[in-house]
């Protein structure tokens, strides 16, 4: 197999891969909440909209610009790059830590939704937030 064009072939099927695992994760939550017998509360949605936003504010961050090789160190746009990239880290794992939250507070109450709405709030933050690898 030739190796050299193996970044040409993910450069056109990257995005598409990308945009599939998102799908499933945004799949696994409407599944749940249609599913849900009982009505399912705003909040639960948070963690999904947040990890969305997280994977939109990945995606204002080009991967040549990352480079930390480039810059020196008395670039003024590295210090906000470098920024940037920090709040979305912490962004998408606030959303995942309340997605498992709210996974421990489905399983500990009979009332309200039921524990697959956690599962599947995981599942699509966890998805989510995967699409950044590709």
């Amino acid at each position: 197999m030739d190796t050299t064009s193996f970044p040409a072939v993910w450069a056109v099927v990257g995005p598409g891969v990308a945009g599939a695992v998102f799908g499933v994760g945004w799949w696994f939550w409407v599944d749940a909440v249609v599913c849900s017998a009982a009505a399912v509360p705003f909040l639960h949605y948070l963690p999904g909209l947040f990890a969305s936003f997280a994977a939109l504010m990945f995606n204002c961050v080009k991967r040549e610009d990352a480079n930390y090789n480039y810059y020196s160190p008395y670039d003024d746009s590295e210090w906000r790059l470098k920024l940037w990239l920090f709040v979305s880290y912490v962004v998408s794992f606030v959303s995942l830590a309340g997605a498992v939250g709210f996974l421990v507070q489905d399983a500990l109450t009979d009332t309200g939704p039921s524990a697959w709405t956690g599962v599947a709030g995981v599942l699509q933050s966890v998805f989510v937030l995967i699409r950044g690898l590709f």
